[in-house]
């Protein structure tokens, strides 16, 4: 999800276990820089190898078994800062044993990898075990629904010094995220019904949340080769907005020129199991393999990143060349708009 998100559900379990009161701000920095940490693997990233970035992203640093050395890393970081001379002449109130820092620092980085498996981008949980991206849907990256009230409730921890508040915040944050369970089995549930409608048999179905809501959801089923992209809004009632559909990516069909043994091919498997198989040609662009899971309208098909094979590469020999990555960034005022419609 994202930083404010992350590092509100962070602080809120390690204020949590500061039931010492005046533990309660530094169980909250603490909590709130261990809860974004693992996001620092954006950093690996190569100019030449453009989608490298998308394998180490919710991998190793986020991994369940990595919780302990990642959670040490930072406490060695916090303890070395808050024993230096200038921070004990700034807060001299705040000084914590190295197993303090070390379990706030724990706890807060613990929520980050289930956090984000919560959303749809994929999280690989069980590295180096399994590469397996767990994606469960249940929330979009981004939701103030779910942010404004942790982050309420913990910096309310925080001023008035009582871990009760934090304890309520990490429990709303629990329950949330259990509710969307029931959402989303709503919108698989009214996948089937489009698709039986329509006389299609379902061979994949995939739904999730759109851009920070609970209740419209872009559903998505694969059937006789094409993707059918819908979207459908969740309130008291089923309501669907139709959408349209792709025909499914096939290298073979699609780029018949490309070698199979060429670096450009295997960016593309690689990029197929980023987008768990997702993929379809733009039709903007007949170079581009685009995430068919993403899109500003949850009823449309249009790319918000993908990877670009290049003919020319690979007529002059360059078979290790990697694809080029793009992404688009920002919308026009008319998806807005449409957006807000179907939204509200």
């Amino acid at each position: 999800m994202d930083p404010l998100s992350q590092a509100s559900l962070g602080a809120s379990l390690s204020q949590s276990f500061a039931i010492d009161k005046s533990k309660q701000v530094s169980a909250l920095v603490i909590g709130m820089l261990a809860g974004m940490a693992p996001d620092l693997d954006v950093v690996i990233r190569s100019t030449e190898n453009p989608i490298l970035f998308l394998e180490f992203h919710r991998q190793f640093t986020h991994s369940l078994i990595f919780i302990p050395f990642g959670a040490l890393v930072c406490a060695l970081v916090f303890y070395s800062v808050m024993r230096s001379n200038w921070f004990h002449k700034k807060w001299p109130s705040a000084k914590l044993s190295f197993s303090q820092v070390y379990l706030f620092s724990f706890l807060a980085y613990a929520t980050h990898g289930l956090l984000d498996a919560c959303t749809s981008y994929g999280t690989q949980l069980f590295w180096p075990f399994s590469t397996q991206r767990f994606a469960w849907n249940t929330v979009s990256i981004i939701d103030p629904l779910f942010t404004v009230p942790v982050l309420i409730l913990v910096l309310l921890a925080a001023y008035r010094k009582n871990a009760r508040y934090a304890q309520f915040a990490f429990g709303y944050a629990v329950i949330f995220l259990s509710l969307g369970v029931i959402q989303n089995q709503r919108a698989e549930d009214a996948v089937y019904q489009l698709a039986e409608q329509r006389g299609h048999q379902v061979e994949r179905v995939q739904v999730k949340p759109s851009f920070a809501n609970r209740h419209l959801w872009k559903v998505i089923y694969e059937y006789d080769g094409r993707y059918y992209v819908d979207a459908v809004k969740l309130l008291w009632d089923v309501e669907f907005i139709a959408g349209t559909s792709i025909q499914k990516l096939d290298v073979k069909r699609d780029f018949p020129w490309l070698p199979a043994d060429s670096q450009q091919a295997k960016d593309v498997e690689r990029f197929r199991w980023f987008s768990d198989g997702y993929l379809a040609v733009s039709r903007r662009n007949p170079n581009l393999i685009m995430d068919v899971r993403y899109s500003y309208l949850p009823n449309r098909i249009n790319s918000m990143w993908g990877v670009e094979v290049n003919k020319q590469l690979i007529d002059e020999g360059k078979l290790d060349a990697h694809v080029g990555y793009e992404i688009k960034s920002g919308t026009d005022r008319k998806t807005v708009k449409r957006f807000k419609e179907m939204l509200f």
